[in-house]
């Protein structure tokens, strides 16, 4: 087949604030193939009478997107128009090329109905225009929900919120929401609409800190007196309570925190892989951040460079409203030179809120000099300008997440979290008294900068996934280390990443001279990678760099791997360990806090 993915997208996202459909083509695509691609689509969105039926392309290096807009209850059909459009433009072109690719669409079509009892002819897609049309008409009014259509332009039409799934509506949230089953959807006259309301809302993005800046966010929320309710990689809870674990960082841990009626505050991790699987789950909110930008992830549905990553995290601008506040990294270049794109990607931009570490940011500066929301570093304490009023929140070293101002990573966390909990309505004194006590205890934030002192030997556990975030924990542990004291780490990494990116990690251990360094198998996320693969290719990395092959161990997990971590250290040293796996790092926490 001509293309390797074809998905729907049931929220704002990479192409458009709509919803829609994208299809991925692995082929050479010259403007006039593209060209017939988009009439086509155009041509049946017409036909069908799809409001604003627009596409947008989008050219990466493995092959060409191209989504189309269509509304909720068509995205099945919008998949199937999309790949009709593609492969009638390709057997138009070279109809000897693509003789056999009429059947090849019917096999994969019966194939994917075989679970049907009575699979109807519609089954069958067909190539010819008028054909194809046709069947597509048929199959619309099929999918076609007009009641759930009715109640989403309804709730839009009041400024609600919405959640939809393939099996329930939510209108409102939290706890001024209700969810219908869509076999069951009332009238828009049954539904109690002065019953439903909003709740401040928060989605944080990014490529490193998002679930710190979450938790921040949560504790802030608590001490305004709400329940929050929030979702990250290790679950989704409300206040300190687990409604589920595991990474839930994408749709359906969105999903859960608005849909659960004792929330009054919600906020939302919103990873990348989410919202370019399917978009965007929640369709308001009143603040978003995007922390940061950095090399991750690249090679996965059409992102190769930072530029297309930055545009991915960019998609929580869509849904910000209006008198809501998207806060972005000035530290960041990325998100600096994108942000000038909103208005055209989305018709619209929300007011921009900055945060910085760096105590001579001009962007900062400028910003702030023209009303902007800021927050940044100045002689050593966290300012805060919001609304035109500037607080004082505090001595950053004083407050336990920068590890007395060395993990400069969460001072821009701190940052970042101060002018989102100020939008949603949080008073900075309240702020300022989290963060002078947040990240005291190891369960305000688990999994993040933990830190241990086991017989003298100082231990640091932590995410640290990419590059950016590895040189980060790397740079906090060298801080820690006494004059004679060594350094040991792990070194892992997950199995859908490019070997670059893989090797690159390597290289940013190497670049501490670690003492010792465990290379682990990251056995939860192998993804799709063979047993040892991942192993291989940091050590060959580190071994090419010229590290000394008597400072590498391999092991074939990571709880053998903090274990034989700890076995090597004496009194003086820091362990840097990042863990990944959440049923890993309980057994590494249980180890490290045995008397």
């Amino acid at each position: 087949m001509p293309f390797e993915d074809s998905r729907r997208l049931t929220g704002a996202n990479l192409f458009f604030s709509a919803t829609g459909a994208v299809l991925d083509a692995h082929i050479p695509m010259g403007d006039a193939l593209l060209h017939a691609w988009r009439t086509r689509v155009q041509q049946a969105g017409a036909r069908l009478r799809w409001l604003r039926p627009k596409s947008m392309a989008r050219r990466h290096a493995g092959g060409t997107l191209l989504a189309i807009a269509a509304p909720y209850d068509q995205l099945f059909l919008a998949t199937e128009v999309n790949e009709w459009a593609l492969c009638a433009s390709l057997v138009e072109r070279d109809p000897a090329h693509w003789a056999g690719l009429e059947q090849s669409l019917i096999a994969a079509a019966l194939d994917a109905a075989e679970n049907s009892p009575q699979p109807s002819s519609d089954s069958r897609p067909v190539l010819d225009t008028a054909s194809a049309l046709a069947r597509f008409e048929r199959l619309a009014s099929l999918e076609s929900h007009p009641k759930l259509r009715a109640l989403l332009d309804a709730a839009e039409s009041r400024q609600l919120p919405r959640v939809v799934d393939e099996s329930e509506l939510t209108l409102g949230s939290g706890e001024g929401g209700r969810t219908f089953a869509l076999a069951a959807l009332p009238d828009i006259a049954d539904v109690s609409w002065r019953e439903l309301h909003d709740i401040p809302t928060a989605i944080v993005t990014g490529s490193n800190g998002k679930t710190t800046t979450v938790r921040l966010l949560a504790a802030c929320a608590r001490s305004h007196g709400w329940r929050a309710g929030y979702n990250c990689t290790d679950g989704v809870f409300l206040d300190d309570d687990a409604l589920a674990t595991g990474d839930y960082s994408g749709p359906a841990g969105a999903r859960l925190v608005l849909r659960e009626r004792r929330t009054q505050a919600a906020i939302l991790e919103t990873a990348r892989g989410g919202i370019l699987r399917r978009g965007i789950a929640v369709s308001q909110a009143d603040v978003a951040v995007i922390t940061n930008v950095s090399a991750d992830h690249f090679g996965e549905y059409g992102i190769d460079d930072l530029a297309g990553l930055a545009d991915v995290k960019l998609t929580v601008a869509a849904v910000v409203a209006p008198r809501g506040l998207l806060v972005l990294n000035a530290d960041d270049a990325q998100l600096r030179a994108r942000a000038g794109e909103l208005v055209r990607r989305f018709e619209r931009c929300p007011p921009l809120g900055w945060f910085a570490v760096s105590e001579d940011q001009h962007t900062l500066r400028d910003h702030g000099r023209r009303g902007a929301s800021t927050c940044g570093v100045q002689e050593g304490r966290l300012h805060l300008t919001h609304g035109g009023t500037a607080h004082d929140l505090g001595l950053i070293s004083a407050m336990p997440l920068s590890m007395n101002g060395t993990a400069t990573y969460n001072v821009a966390n701190l940052a970042a979290a101060a002018l989102a909990a100020h939008s949603l309505g949080i008073a900075a004194a309240t702020i300022a008294a989290v963060f002078a006590r947040f990240g005291s205890h190891r369960s305000d934030n688990p999994g993040r900068m933990m830190r241990f002192d086991v017989n003298g030997v100082i231990v640091l556990v932590d995410y640290a996934h990419n590059p950016a975030g590895l040189r980060g924990f790397l740079n906090v542990a060298t801080h820690l280390r006494g004059a004679s004291g060594r350094l040991g780490m792990l070194l892992g990494h997950a199995g859908n990443r490019q070997d670059a990116d893989i090797a690159q990690l390597a290289g940013v251990a190497a670049e501490f001279a670690p003492d010792l360094i465990v290379v682990k198998e990251d056995e939860s996320h192998l993804r799709g990678r063979a047993r040892g693969e991942i192993p291989r290719i940091l050590r060959a990395e580190l071994e090419r760099l010229g590290f000394s092959a008597s400072k590498i161990s391999m092991r074939d997990s990571e709880v053998q791997a903090a274990r034989h971590a700890l076995e090597w250290a004496r009194p003086g040293d820091v362990l840097a360990l990042p863990v990944h796996s959440t049923n890993a790092r309980a057994a590494l926490v249980a180890m490290l806090e045995k008397p």
